[in-house]
């Protein structure tokens, strides 16, 4: 095809819905193990540092994850606006750290915009709605989604601008609440893989979701529920052993139904992403992390487990205020 010819309609490869998974060469838990072993205690150190050290790190999430999910695009035959998108993906923790998530929506608002105005310019008209589409999506689904570990990390200080630093304080809740919070809601988000893994593996039987993940069963979803549940109520444990005034403002009966529901935001993260590799033909988003795959296979589950856990702290906060 000579270099004037108009570019081929994008068809992509139509993915088998029953087709069974891969078998695996033995097995990865050691591998994963040893991951979690080296990434863990750098997440856990930098959430208790805060500060610019943990904008950062989520900036560096942001952008291994966009770089990834967009390459799930390119396998489709898409061609995103990559660049583009991954300077808005970076913006918006940054735009969080500095206000809250509103703030945050108007960049995406802007970016949409932005994204619709250079496609104009693009030669490739037959790709145009992959290409904004996709563009757009990786900077909501990465960049919007996982900028609300800034904003949960940061949670006293947007209390306090939304509601008033007298109600905030009356709660018992303190400038340093949101360390309990964030390291909290990955604990069900952790322990809710963990328990997915070996419940699936020790008893799982019927398939969850076939189509998207023939691996996943409804015994290990159960199993994921249940070890995310109590292994966030172990961790406010710990801190009303260690550091009760971080965790004190949140009751046992409140953490308990929110690690239950951030529990189940993460299996259905991680289904989301299992559906967009389905999608893409390829069994990892990459191959940073050894036994994980890649970084969006890694923050796959926290990308809804975060934000659903950083809007029930906004609602809990506000019907307290209403109630005292």
């Amino acid at each position: 095809m000579s270099q004037d010819s108009p570019p081929e309609p994008l068809h992509p490869r139509r993915p088998d819905p029953v087709a069974p998974a891969p078998k695996k060469q033995g097995s990865d838990l050691p591998a994963r193990l040893l991951t979690a072993a080296i990434l863990m205690p750098l997440v856990l150190y930098v959430t208790v540092l805060g500060g610019l050290a943990y904008l950062g790190v989520v900036i560096v999430f942001v952008l291994l994850g966009q770089r990834e999910f967009y390459r799930l695009i390119e396998d489709k035959g898409g061609h995103a606006f990559v660049a583009f998108g991954m300077a808005a993906g970076a913006a918006l923790p940054v735009v969080a750290y500095l206000g809250n998530e509103y703030h945050a929506m108007l960049v995406m608002n802007a970016t949409l915009l932005a994204v619709m105005v250079r496609s104009v310019g693009r030669a490739e008209i037959a790709q145009a709605l992959v290409n904004i589409s996709g563009t757009f999506f990786g900077v909501f689904y990465i960049g919007w989604l996982l900028s609300h570990m800034v904003v949960l990390r940061n949670f006293y200080h947007v209390a306090v601008a939304k509601y008033g630093a007298a109600h905030v304080d009356a709660l018992g809740i303190l400038p340093e609440s949101g360390v309990f919070y964030t390291i909290f809601c990955l604990a069900a988000v952790v322990f809710s893989d963990a328990g997915a893994y070996f419940a699936g593996h020790a008893w799982g039987r019927r398939k969850l979701a076939p189509r998207i993940s023939p691996g996943k069963t409804v015994e290990g979803a159960i199993g994921g529920i249940a070890g995310g549940t109590l292994g966030a109520l172990a961790m406010k444990l710990l801190f009303d052993a260690a550091w009760p005034g971080l965790s004190g403002a949140m009751s046992y009966r409140l953490g308990a139904v929110m690690a239950f529901v951030v529990a189940i935001f993460a299996i259905v993260g991680d289904l989301v992403e299992s559906l967009l590799k389905r999608d893409a033909q390829t069994k990892d988003a990459g191959n940073l992390l050894p036994g994980m795959g890649g970084i969006l296979d890694r923050i796959d589950s926290p990308l809804l487990g975060v934000p659903v856990m950083y809007y029930m702290l906004l609602l809990s906060t506000y019907l307290r205020m209403g109630a005292s």
